[in-house]
């Protein structure tokens, strides 16, 4: 059998995992199944899904037995001769195998993944916010560090409890849907119906003689949430596009935070829960009293810890020991996307721990394409760029502007400190010092 396909336990051995789950709760002081899943790296879910019956991947299959004490080959799901790939060694000594299926770092983490790394305690304050009545949660994070990621966890979670979910991605949009607010709100409002399955009736409810954000509220409040029976949690990412539009972001970002507060007087729109997620600091003017971005829920996303790092080097196999980590770390810090990618490479061999710190930064190194794309991004903004290489130079902190220094933030490439802005890893100091 491959180790890229799903396995499942035995129907007669589910109560043997959940006991031995039991036993290790009440051994390891755990006061939830969750609490259990992340201590282990897992997303709660697919735990769950083990403990019922349910596929996972054979990786996760494996690594959940080795943690619960049981024997994997005795309560799988598969017939004998499907059986092709040796017990695995335990997490402390594991080692590379061809066998073993390492996922590519693209894109957001699957709801599935073994590689999801939990961030205790966000993911749990999040899945208790989003549980509340016209609840806002808002998530802020640089390029790459896993925004999409939990927010894929968050949505699991709402539909776990009954809600209706809808995500939408303002990368989505046509250029053409920026051209006013208008159209904007209809993109908007056409998108939701859309995706709940309901019919488009955005003609009926488009008055002419009332405002943009009144013709949305109103589609919203006589329309799509009496539509529905449950409640509606709607996630939007990527909302930093909407900086570039002027005519449109205030009355936009208005709304949605004259919304969240309408939970508080009207009972219809208790049934909107509301994520929004964006990468930089918000650096266009917006009134205080009319921006969801000071209300709501805060969740600010923290690089990966060393023992995070080390967990995710056993989950590919490395054995790895915490000055191994350190040595990554000096090069990269905790950033999600830049850690996974050294982990893939490094696990694979196509490169070794001391070859991959001589090399990061160069055009032989692995982050030759991601740092040519930060290249000709930058290079599209020269006022970025010129400032990017200022702060590689520079042996302290540097004073930018609000604007530059919060760009820089939102791709990941700078941090910024009480004193200044400095480099947000060596990697990217070496890097653009050089360019």
């Amino acid at each position: 059998m491959s180790n890229n396909k799903g396995v499942r336990v035995r129907q007669d051995c589910i109560d043997k995992v959940k006991l031995a789950k039991k036993a290790i709760l009440m051994k390891t002081g755990k006061n939830s199944q969750d609490a259990f899943a992340h201590e282990i790296g897992l997303a709660p879910c697919t735990l769950s899904n083990f403990l019922n019956g349910k596929n996972v991947h054979l990786g996760t299959f494996q690594y959940i037995c080795q943690h619960l004490k049981l024997n994997w080959e005795e309560i799988a799901d598969m017939e004998d001769d499907e059986i092709s790939v040796s017990t695995p060694q335990p997490q402390t000594v594991a080692t590379f195998t061809e066998n073993t299926t390492i996922e590519y770092p693209e894109g957001p983490v699957a709801l599935d993944s073994r590689f999801y790394v939990n961030r205790p305690p966000k993911e749990q304050d999040c899945y208790r916010e989003i549980s509340k009545h016209g609840a806002l949660i808002r998530i802020k994070a640089p390029e790459q560090m896993g925004k999409t990621s939990l927010l894929i966890q968050i949505l699991h979670q709402a539909d776990q409890q009954g809600d209706r979910t809808v995500y939408i991605s303002l990368k989505g949009a046509d250029a053409q849907c920026f051209t006013s607010l208008d159209k904007f709100l209809r993109w908007f409002c056409v998108t939701i119906s859309h995706k709940l399955k309901l019919e488009n009736r955005l003609n009926e409810y488009w008055e002419d003689d009332i405002s943009c954000n009144m013709r949305c509220e109103t589609y919203f409040e006589e329309y799509i949430l009496p539509e529905i029976s449950q409640p509606l949690t709607l996630a939007l990412d990527e909302v930093d596009r909407l900086f570039a539009y002027p005519d449109i972001y205030g009355d936009f970002f208005g709304l949605l935070r004259y919304l969240h507060e309408e939970a508080r007087r009207t009972s219809i729109w208790q049934k909107l829960r509301l994520v929004i997620v964006h990468s930089t600091e918000i650096y266009v003017p917006l009134d205080i009293n009319r921006s969801p971005f000071n209300a709501g829920f805060p969740v600010d996303l923290p690089e990966f810890s060393l023992e995070q790092v080390l967990n995710l080097a056993q989950l590919h196999e490395l054995n790895w020991s915490s000055d191994d980590v350190t040595q990554l770390i000096s090069m990269i810090g905790g950033h999600p996307f830049l850690v996974r990618l050294a982990l893939y490479h490094i696990a694979r061999q196509d490169v070794t721990l001391a070859k991959f710190l001589q090399t990061a930064a160069s055009e032989s190194g692995i982050y030759y394409n991601h740092l040519s794309r930060l290249m000709s991004a930058l290079s599209k903004q020269p006022e970025l760029l010129a400032a990017m290489r200022e702060v590689a130079k520079a042996s302290h902190p540097v004073q930018l502007i609000a604007e530059i220094k919060f760009k820089l933030q939102a791709m990941g490439l700078v941090k910024i400190t009480n004193d200044g802005v400095i480099p947000s890893c060596e990697l990217y100091r070496q890097y653009f010092r050089n360019f």
